[in-house]
């Protein structure tokens, strides 16, 4: 899988990934980041004029509090059922 770099801003978080959202990880997250950068891409699917967020929330949440633009992912195919 290859890791490319998008903009934050066109990563949409489904509303059930929203609420589990952990303001502490978060903040964890962020320290760490910014001590050794991102080693962990996120994994978002291309949807329509976006990417949805697949994986990687608190990551990308302590990207955007560190007031990055772009963001590592890893661009996955959409599951079909």
């Amino acid at each position: 899988m290859k890791t490319v770099k998008i903009e934050i801003a066109k990563v949409y978080v489904p509303v059930k990934t929203q609420k589990s959202l952990s303001p502490h990880r978060v903040e964890a997250l962020a320290n760490d980041i910014l001590e050794n950068g991102q080693k962990s891409p996120i994994q978002v699917r291309l949807g329509k004029d976006r990417y949805v967020l697949i994986e990687g929330h608190h990551r990308l949440e302590a990207m955007k509090a560190l007031g990055e633009e772009l963001i590592d992912v890893v661009i996955v195919q959409a599951r079909r059922f």
